[in-house]
């Protein structure tokens, strides 16, 4: 919602300020020099990227005007997430026991509690893949944090192709507003000698060109690119969190610990307190009950969870 309001207000303050200079909207309405712009520039999209990037640049744009950057209660709900996690595997006598969680999330007592994370296709995976390593007892923690660092890149790097796409077409939109001027102007010498007001309104129809190029380059896309960079930032500072959870709790810390150090390395801006995520745990989170021996079938009904302490 920032976002679209950022964009509206731009194009308020530009065509504002030349209404108020007495200019008429109407002289900017220009099919022919907004289709050379917005084709040529779509053009150059479908020649220097492949599909799958042009679907995750355009996710990508939805994703800007739609999806609000991880604020303190996402990560507040991450931690809590984990602590869950962590709490019941130590209950449980392992990590063994989240064997069913891990390979079912949608099913799982604990995950689906969590629709965000669900949804988010990349992060279940990252979390789920992770826990099954230390499931079937194949990585030292040492391995595991090797493992889910080269998985972060992977996924940095994904992130980062639709914004290099959107800076790409950032910045040829100003040369495309040029080529639609130069040919505005090519129009405009065609007309010369003929009636003084019809080549003024062939001149103003070539600087248009120029206008919109500008304006959509550093108005629209560049701020779009920008946006999108910054929540791909933050999704990798959630990964992140979840990275250092897991593997403070595969080294030994209790799972409070391991909690605390997934807290630290938040941002100060957006990092919850320690007496906020105490009460969060102690209000919200829910613990599923230990299966008996021999039990089987779905996990049984969750429980509140303890106060957090150092024992736990």
């Amino acid at each position: 919602m920032l976002a679209l309001i950022g964009l509206l207000l731009v194009l308020v303050a530009v065509l504002g300020g030349f209404l108020l200079e007495k200019g008429n909207l109407f002289v900017l309405m220009q099919p022919a020099e907004i289709f050379i712009i917005v084709g040529a520039a779509t053009g150059i999209v479908l020649v220097a990227n492949p599909w799958t990037v042009i679907r995750k640049m355009l996710a990508g744009v939805i994703a800007t005007l739609r999806r609000p950057p991880p604020n303190r209660d996402t990560y507040l709900r991450h931690l809590q997430m984990l602590y869950e996690i962590l709490v019941y595997a130590q209950r449980s006598g392992g990590v063994v026991s989240l064997e069913h969680d891990v390979e079912e999330p949608a099913d799982s007592a604990i995950f689906s509690s969590y629709s965000a994370l669900l949804r988010d296709r990349a992060a279940c995976d990252f979390l789920c893949d992770s826990l099954r390593m230390l499931v079937i007892g194949a990585t030292s923690p040492e391995e595991l944090d090797g493992l889910m660092e080269l998985d972060i890149e992977a996924q940095r790097r994904g992130r980062l192709e639709p914004v290099n796409a959107l800076n790409s077409v950032a910045d040829s939109l100003p040369g495309l507003g040029i080529v639609a001027a130069v040919l505005g102007v090519v129009i405009t010498m065609e007309a010369i000698g003929g009636a003084a007001d019809s080549v003024g309104q062939k001149v103003a129809a070539a600087l248009v060109g120029t206008f919109l190029g500008i304006l959509l380059c550093y108005g629209v896309v560049g701020p779009l690119a920008a946006r999108l960079e910054n929540l791909g930032e933050a999704q990798g500072q959630l990964l992140q969190v979840m990275r250092i959870a897991l593997l403070s709790f595969a080294r030994g810390s209790a799972p409070i610990l391991a909690i605390e150090y997934a807290r630290r390395s938040i941002d100060t801006e957006l990092r919850p307190s320690f007496v906020d995520m105490e009460a969060c745990i102690k209000r919200d989170a829910r613990i599923p009950s230990v299966p008996k021996p021999g039990q089987s079938g779905q996990p049984p009904p969750a429980e509140e969870a303890d106060a957090p302490t150092a024992e736990t």
